[in-house]
């Protein structure tokens, strides 16, 4: 990248080093069993115990329809369990398995391992310097 790159230079590279990093690790949990789609939703079960499905889609950013799928294969691969809501029989809650939280353990281990061959290239002062530099880029996303 030459030394004068504009903003709009700069954050298409972003958008693109982001893109193929997430690729990466994406590419290798879904090889440990899960992708980082579906781990995004298991973590969220992980952390509530049991939600409601439209709570669940509001966490993760999706609609009714797209949760509703997701955890229909979730549950298919055992990783899930639903059952009613005691408050809203229409209603289901969405819980972590014992098998889906293996398989969260399994696919963290493995993306946490990807993000560490990455991100470890960077010694401490690099690292400080990305973490200021992406919340100076998170903070102006807010702003706009």
């Amino acid at each position: 990248m030459a030394k004068d790159a504009g903003p709009e230079q700069v954050g298409l590279r972003y958008l693109s080093v982001a893109f193929r990093v997430r690729k990466v690790l994406d590419e290798h949990m879904t090889a440990s069993g899960l992708s980082l789609a579906r781990a995004k939703a298991l973590q969220v079960l992980e952390r509530t115990a049991a939600i409601r499905q439209t709570s669940l889609a509001q966490e993760l950013g999706l609609a009714q329809r797209s949760i509703t799928q997701a955890v229909e294969g979730l549950e298919r691969d055992g990783l899930v369990e639903r059952t009613p809501d005691p408050a809203d029989g229409r209603a289901k809650l969405v819980r972590l398995t014992e098998e889906g939280a293996a398989a969260l353990a399994a696919s963290t281990d493995t993306g946490n391992q990807v993000l560490q061959r990455i991100f470890g290239t960077l010694d401490r002062k690099q690292l400080a310097s990305l973490d200021a530099l992406l919340t100076l880029v998170d903070t102006a996303t807010t702003e706009n």
